[in-house]
């Protein structure tokens, strides 16, 4: 569970680069809200989530565009949920109000299932918390993730459908990311961290990159970028 401390210096940071106002809020009974988005009538999608502090976890392998379940206990933090459906392509975003800290043992939880189907661009926006994210069944187009204080664990292992590029910026804290061993799957990553040790386990180095066993006749590829702040990087193919 995310410290208090951690869950504050969270809501502080997204309301200072909005630049509003703080507002302390008590903590209650932990609540439930659920929300379910149908997939049938779209054809790619386009998912963004911005959580200011707390844990997410993130997978695929849903019958519907979204199936959504979050536990919080802050009112003020009840997650928003946007949809904007154009005539084929699904617009979703799941945003934590912000402006509100806590001042008890704050609890701010999602569970997000992600429909394999469509063709998706994910981009996540994490304040503080700790993350997972499997998502290596789903059909990425593009992945952008953007950390800020906890840890973070990307999990891309699976069979991609197309190509993809995934970029990943963390600030203060731990990453792993997972990525496919296989020869049918192409990975090119890059990775630079500010302070912190940055690790490559299964992949080659080559100029400036790092790459995976017969990169160049791999019909699919994921091109990877992966920037830190302060903390380890660790990149594992397997």
């Amino acid at each position: 569970m995310i410290s208090i401390f951690r869950l504050a210096a969270g809501a502080a940071a997204v309301c200072a680069l909005a630049a509003c106002t703080i507002t302390l809020s008590p903590t209650g009974p932990t609540l439930h809200e659920s929300k379910v988005i149908d997939a049938d009538k779209f054809e790619m999608s386009r998912i963004e989530l911005r959580m200011g502090a707390g844990e997410l976890n993130l997978q695929g392998g849903s019958s519907q565009l979204l199936e959504a379940d979050f536990q919080y206990n802050v009112p003020a933090w009840k997650p928003l949920v946007e949809s904007n459906a154009a005539t084929f392509r699904a617009d979703v975003r799941i945003s934590q109000p912000t402006g509100v800290s806590a001042s008890g043992h704050a609890v701010n939880k999602w569970d997000l299932r992600i429909s394999d189907r469509l063709p998706t661009n994910l981009i996540a926006h994490l304040g503080a918390g700790n993350a997972q994210m499997v998502l290596g069944s789903v059909d990425l187009e593009n992945l952008e993730v953007h950390m800020g204080v906890g840890k973070l664990m990307l999990d891309l292992r699976g069979q991609p459908k197309r190509d993809y590029t995934a970029n990943i910026e963390g600030g203060v804290g731990e990453a792993a990311i997972y990525v496919p061993n296989d020869e049918k799957i192409g990975v090119s990553a890059t990775a630079k961290g500010g302070i912190g040790e940055i690790s490559v386990e299964g992949l080659e180095r080559g100029d400036h990159r790092w790459l995976s066993r017969g990169y160049d006749r791999a019909p699919v590829r994921i091109h990877l970028e992966v920037a830190g702040g302060v903390g380890a990087i660790r990149l594992i193919a397997q």
